[in-house]
């Protein structure tokens, strides 16, 4: 039998103070990674060690032998009935406040106690050192030994989505205490790094998406802007490669090689300011920024991007509030089939029209002139003019679709699939049924006025949304029969 070495961990403990859990969380986290780093850094340079390298992602626990009494309006923060329920923890470091807050709401509604210990989950030595620059995983058959026969690699049997998707089937009588495994977090927080170049610490609670560039211009001025406002509230503003200004003065140099989904973060200290990603066109970089996304836990994420407006009646440069989404995107068929509706969040629809109300400054059924609600489609085509357009325009025509996009059903649909409050606001750039193609000269000053709005829409209805309580946005619409008492 091969020898294992692990760390000394000591025994698992119970907390009845929130605080208090998750210092242990990062004590034992810390002992892992370190003792992979040490023993890894070690084979690189002396070769093979002399038995197995294995530590355990940390886990929280928790055992209730009877229903809580609580708020029925709150959709999170408790467990749907009496047993043992569990999740492994990765980065306690990074998610030390959301991991406060969940265990404060958790010891509060079952009046017990929280078990925290080692896991029987080993952690990949990939993630261990990712966040040691001094430390490069070599590539298969670079080294000197085989790598995965001394140390545990990443398990695509344990990076999966059987949770949030509700396919999980518990080996044991234990349940999931949170919506993602510490390895799934794991493998997302690492390819976030790579699509994005900005690290997962940066993120904030607020995700705003679009499709064209020029809003990565404008949120750029509007966050020097109000980096030179001491009253804003907001510290800090990055760019890709993690350059990082806290004044407006400040120049950023720039990256040589722009990374797939470009992302800016404009920050607030206790992570309550916005994301801006970029991802381009089509809804599969849609699904890959909100799969990842997704396990930071934001509190809310809108699309703000460019649409074909279907109707006569609308002009460039008009708004599109997604009221619902018909899905011929198809990459999350397989995850969310098509049959399940995508339902409008209220707290989210309101932030979003009262936005548009305050940057316009029309109201009421004035608001009607510039804005339509309706249905948003989404396809995976983006030439889908150039077919037989019989089929298409009449499904959209039966759906009652005003606006065309590739991006905005696959990330409400996502949003909905992961737990996370979602909305779109549109702004039309082409009526394509209607002889208008997006075509350099065809903008209009009405449609060049309204895109330098369009941003700022989407940050008024985030800045509302920050405003209200977490549990006023975190609609009960996203819950299930039976959900992980984590949000």
């Amino acid at each position: 039998m091969t020898k294992i070495m692990t760390p000394e961990t000591g025994a698992s403990e119970k907390f009845d103070n929130a605080e208090a859990a998750v210092d242990r969380l990062e004590t034992l986290y810390v002992q892992a990674t370190e003792f992979l780093c040490e023993h890894f850094s070690g084979a690189l340079i002396n070769g093979a060690p002399a038995a197995r390298i294995r530590a355990f992602y940390p886990e929280v626990r928790i055992t209730t032998t009877s229903f809580a009494q609580i708020d029925t309006r709150l959709s999170y923060g408790h467990v749907s009935m009496p047993g043992t329920y569990a999740a492994t923890i990765t980065r306690p470091d990074l998610f030390r406040n959301y991991l406060v807050q969940q265990l404060c709401l958790l010891l509060e509604n079952h009046d017990t106690t929280v078990t925290i210990g080692p896991s029987d989950t080993p952690i990949p030595v990939h993630f261990a050192v990712a966040n040691d620059t001094s430390i490069t995983v070599p590539h298969d058959g670079a080294a000197d030994f085989t790598l995965r026969d001394f140390f545990d690699v990443p398990d695509l049997s344990t990076t999966n989505d059987d949770i949030v998707n509700g396919t999980y089937v518990s080996p044991d009588d234990t349940g999931p205490l949170a919506p993602f495994t510490a390895q799934r977090v794991d493998y997302s927080l690492a390819r976030l790094s790579h699509y994005t170049a900005t690290d997962p610490s940066h993120f904030q609670n607020h995700v705003l998406f679009t499709n064209y560039q020029f809003y990565v211009s404008e949120f750029e001025s509007y966050a020097r802007a109000q980096l030179d406002d001491p009253d804003s509230g907001y510290t800090a503003f990055v760019s890709t490669g993690n350059e990082e200004i806290t004044s407006g003065d400040q120049t950023l140099a720039g990256s040589d090689k722009v990374p797939q989904m470009p992302t800016y973060h404009l920050k607030r200290a206790d992570g309550s300011g916005i994301t801006l990603v970029n991802i381009g066109v089509g809804p599969s970089n849609a699904k890959t920024a909100t799969d990842h996304i997704a396990v930071l836990r934001p509190h809310a994420w809108l699309m703000v991007g460019h649409c074909a407006g279907l109707r006569n009646t609308q002009a460039l440069g008009d708004f599109v509030l997604a009221h619902a989404y018909l899905r011929e995107d198809h990459v999350l068929d397989d995850d969310l089939p098509v049959w399940i509706p995508i339902p409008a969040l209220a707290e989210i629809q309101i932030a979003l029209e009262t936005a548009v109300a305050q940057v316009t400054k029309l109201e009421g059924y004035e608001l009607k002139r510039i804005m339509r609600t309706g249905t948003v489609a989404t396809i995976d085509n983006r030439n889908w003019e150039l077919r037989d357009q019989s089929g298409p325009v009449q499904r959209l025509s039966q759906s009652r679709a005003v606006a065309l996009d590739m991006e905005s059903a696959t990330i409400a649909a996502n949003g909905y699939r992961f737990r996370v409050p979602y909305g779109t606001l549109l702004c039309v750039s082409d009526k394509p049924l209607h002889g208008e193609l997006k075509l350099p000269g065809m903008a209009s000053d009405f449609y060049k006025t309204q895109v330098a709005n369009h941003l700022m829409i989407g940050i008024r209805a985030m800045e509302h949304l920050r405003e209200m309580p977490l549990e006023r946005i975190q609609s009960r619409k996203l819950r299930s029969f039976e959900e992980t008492a984590f949000l």
